[in-house]
């Protein structure tokens, strides 16, 4: 498909779930969560969708990713997701870095860097470390202005209200 330019129209794979992503953490957001959001995908079809959910479940596990993996468990019928890639708004931390080798993941999509707690190349690279079973490809920067814009509002917002819980 070409558009008016004679420029293929077609939208790149990663940025089209990466919005899905994104749609998720707005969600987070919303429920006043720090907005980070995720997207399992296993040939082509969305299996498991989830956003930060810390606040309203009193979790400290209740990451996008952890919850993602579990729906994308359940609907494949099997922990182990091969063929799975997972896209997330934010570079996962140790937790959620652990879960996707864990998991057996083909893939992992990630928008912005976290130098802070990153797991996936910035501070650590737990998904890629030759010591472990498994290993995930990673790809990172995939609409990276919008998921770090994301983020450095909602904290902004937190500073000029007052604070709170905010932590990711």
């Amino acid at each position: 498909m070409l558009d008016r330019d004679g420029e293929s129209a077609l939208i790149d794979p990663d940025e089209q779930f990466m919005r899905r992503a994104i749609d998720a953490a707005m969600i987070a957001e919303e429920n006043g969560d720090v907005p980070i959001g995720a997207v399992i995908v296993h040939r082509n079809q969305v299996i498991g969708r989830a956003w930060n959910q810390r606040e309203q479940l009193h979790d400290p596990t209740a990451h996008a990713e952890i919850i993602a993996l579990t729906q994308a468990a359940s609907s494949i019928g099997s922990w182990r997701l091969h063929g799975c890639t997972i896209y997330v708004t934010l570079e996962p931390c140790p937790m959620c870095a652990g879960a996707l080798v864990l998991g057996r993941l083909d893939r992992l999509v990630y928008g912005c860097p976290d130098p802070k707690t990153g797991a996936c190349g910035s501070l650590y690279d737990i998904v890629r470390d030759e010591r472990l079973n498994h290993r995930l490809e990673v790809t990172s920067g995939v609409l990276a202005d919008e998921c770090a814009a994301l983020l450095q509002d909602f904290f902004r917002q937190r500073r000029n209200n007052g604070g709170g819980p905010a932590v990711p």
